[in-house]
């Protein structure tokens, strides 16, 4: 029996995404860029998605920094998405960047 290598795809990607978030793990931070070097379009679940674990792990810096990947590569967010990016820079008093993204939700 022949085995084949098997390549990621976006279900794969999201599946250790949704497994980061719910383990509360910051290692998901860098799975859109890999879906990228794949060749897979990350979409807004798995931006969101990846956020939410960065708020989970208390890393509201790569909160920021993911929700702006996601705008630089021409993904819209929704209310999830600025929901997530939103508690992450709450929690550690990051009040001023929670009332930009704030900011950003009234345009929805």
């Amino acid at each position: 029996m022949q085995h084949k290598e098997s390549l990621p795809n976006s279900i794969s990607f999201s599946s250790t995404i949704s497994a980061c978030e719910k383990a509360g793990r910051q290692h998901a931070s860098g799975l859109p860029m890999g879906m990228q070097q794949h060749e897979l379009l990350p979409n807004v679940i798995s931006y969101s998605s990846t956020i939410s674990a960065s708020e989970k792990a208390g890393q509201w810096q790569q909160a920021s920094g993911i929700l702006l990947g996601m705008q630089q590569n021409d993904r819209l967010p929704n209310l999830s998405t600025y929901s997530s990016t939103i508690s992450a820079c709450k929690k550690p008093g990051q009040w001023q960047r929670a009332l930009v993204s704030t900011h950003h939700t009234e345009l929805l």
